[in-house]
């Protein structure tokens, strides 16, 4: 029977019922160890505008072809913040904007997976399974990479989701853990130890109610939520849980900084930020996107602020499912299209660019006479973070972790040496 037990800040369980599941897959072959290095996956769901967050402003056709949706230059009130004198951030990003030129920024512009039509569902499935078919497989290709690295060491789960379910990209053979803020009130004091003893003649149940509680002891610590009683969450392994506590982005980013931080805590973590799909009402530096691109900032810095040290290995990447088309629509938003642009951030990026085989946006130049073409394949990018930040071969991703069709060589010189 899978149990949820309602801990809080003091006892953070990892899921009876949903631990005991996971012990019974396939056993992991440990091609890697992962060290300090941490990496950190923010999908954007619904399809973020790529022209509108790095915006191409010195392209001839830029502002034509974006009409009222075209960001100012950077001399302009309002205009966008240069990065390389072709490209600009959106102001709404202001406060990472000086990562850029510290190096640790980096935009993968005119990006796109394999996928070409304009469904989130089709395309949100690509995007993390890691193949060239939208429903080809059931695993994600960050859970399989965690497959090669070892996801699972001593009970210890190097993945976690952050949120109330496990998304496709972290499902697999190798287990991880999830966590999410709880509004449940913590448990009397003797109610842990009646669970152990009720259990403790089940091998399989006390295994997993060990490891569940070394995952709690391991949060609690890392989350410091008697400092901080926001914090109070589960993590978990699969169980079912209450509805969850929603925390601002700065909350979350938070809390999930403050997981990866710890010493015995994940090495890597998936969240999603949900309102990109801006097919009305979207606007420049005000307006739906604005206020989306504002919440990605915030997580941003708490992640930084909250990493400490750690921050030096680590590599967040932020990407999407699909771009927008390049014109406006009539209700003053976009529709789904095509390429987009990825960030990289962190201070294991070799950033302070913007990686752009530029297709320009005359009109015979956008893909289908509508969408940004595109020139990057993101399956690319993010084999190149796992080849140089966790050391995982060429072989290992292209058979393992991005299997099927003409996989593309990974992008070299993203991290730092």
């Amino acid at each position: 029977m899978t149990a949820f037990l309602p801990f809080n800040r003091r006892h953070l369980l990892a899921g009876l019922g949903g631990a005991a599941a996971l012990s019974l897959l396939p056993q992991v072959s440990f091609a890697r160890t992962v060290g300090e290095q941490r990496f950190i996956l923010i999908v954007l769901r619904g399809g973020m505008d790529g022209l509108a967050a790095v915006a191409p402003y010195a392209d001839r056709d830029y502002a034509a072809l974006r009409g009222r949706l075209a960001l100012p230059d950077p001399n302009a009130q309002g205009g966008v913040l240069d990065l390389d004198g072709f490209f600009g951030l959106n102001p709404a990003l202001a406060d990472i904007h000086p990562w850029y030129k510290e190096g640790q920024l980096l935009v993968a512009h005119a990006v796109a997976t394999p996928y070409r039509d304009r469904s989130h569902f089709d395309a949100q499935d690509l995007l993390e399974n890691g193949t060239v078919t939208p429903h080809g497989v059931a695993s994600g290709w960050l859970n399989r990479a965690l497959a090669q690295l070892g996801g699972d060491t001593g009970g210890r789960r190097l993945g976690l989701a952050v949120g109330q379910g496990v998304p496709l990209v972290l499902r697999g053979a190798a287990p991880v853990a999830s966590w999410s803020p709880s509004p449940l009130k913590e448990a009397d004091g003797d109610f842990l130890d009646r669970v152990v003893a009720l259990y403790a003649d089940d091998p399989m149940l006390a295994n997993a109610l060990k490891a569940g509680l070394g995952s709690a002891s391991m949060a609690d610590h890392a989350l410091n939520t008697d400092a901080d009683g926001a914090m109070d969450g589960a993590m978990m392994d699969g169980a079912p849980r209450p509805k969850a506590v929603r925390l601002d982005p700065a909350q979350l980013g938070t809390a999930t900084g403050r997981l990866l931080a710890d010493t015995n805590g994940p090495r890597v973590a998936v969240m999603d930020l949900q309102g990109w799909d801006t097919h009305a009402q979207q606007g420049t530096t005000a307006g739906r996107l604005a206020g989306a691109l504002g919440n990605l900032s915030k997580v941003l810095v708490a992640l930084r602020a909250s990493l400490g040290p750690a921050w030096r290995q680590t590599v967040v990447a932020v990407v999407t499912e699909f771009g927008r088309t390049a014109r406006p629509n009539g209700t003053g938003g976009t529709d789904h299209g095509t390429a987009t642009a990825a960030l990289l951030a962190g201070g294991a990026v070799q950033g302070g660019r913007v990686l752009a085989d530029w297709p320009g946006l005359a009109n015979d130049r956008l893909y289908q006479g509508r969408d940004l073409a595109p020139t990057q394949d993101l399956r690319a990018v993010m084999k190149g973070i796992l080849r140089d930040h966790f050391g995982l071969d060429t072989g290992a991703l292209d058979k393992a972790v991005f299997p099927g069709g003409d996989t593309p060589a990974a992008t070299r010189d993203l991290i730092r040496t």
